[in-house]
């Protein structure tokens, strides 16, 4: 075994690495998450977070901007995949709430409303 293997050498620097940019992580986790959970809670689940995920990525491009040479480059790729990832989460998520909507519209809500309806459901209950 080579010395220099098991013990840094003095005379070189340690490695630095370079911090993260704001809310990267965030970001990608909630991008993501907006797109699994576009279909829960009639869209409003994946619409809520992807929203919250574009806000923190457009503070974090912010950041980024304004010195990119002061974050790693990986962190600005998870950025930019989580913006990416909650944009395609809204619009699944609107597309879903707008076809939840159409439904309620053109089908109707007459059938909250009919006696018959409930007292038909009531008796298969008691069957």
């Amino acid at each position: 075994m080579e010395p220099s293997s098991q013990h840094p050498n003095p005379h070189q620097p340690p490695f630095f690495q370079l911090p993260a940019v704001p809310n990267s992580t965030a970001v990608l986790v909630l991008g993501i998450l907006s797109i699994v959970f576009f279909c829960c809670c009639y869209g409003f689940l994946g619409l809520a977070l992807g929203i919250i995920a574009i806000v923190l990525a457009s503070q974090g491009l912010k950041k980024y901007s304004e010195n990119p040479s002061a974050y790693s480059q990986g962190s600005f790729n998870n950025l930019k995949g989580g913006r990416i990832c909650a944009i395609i989460g809204v619009i699944l998520s609107a597309l879903i709430f707008v076809v939840y909507l159409a439904i309620i519209i053109f089908s109707g809500t007459s059938w909250m409303y009919d006696t018959t309806y409930w007292q038909e459901i009531l008796q298969e209950i008691n069957k």
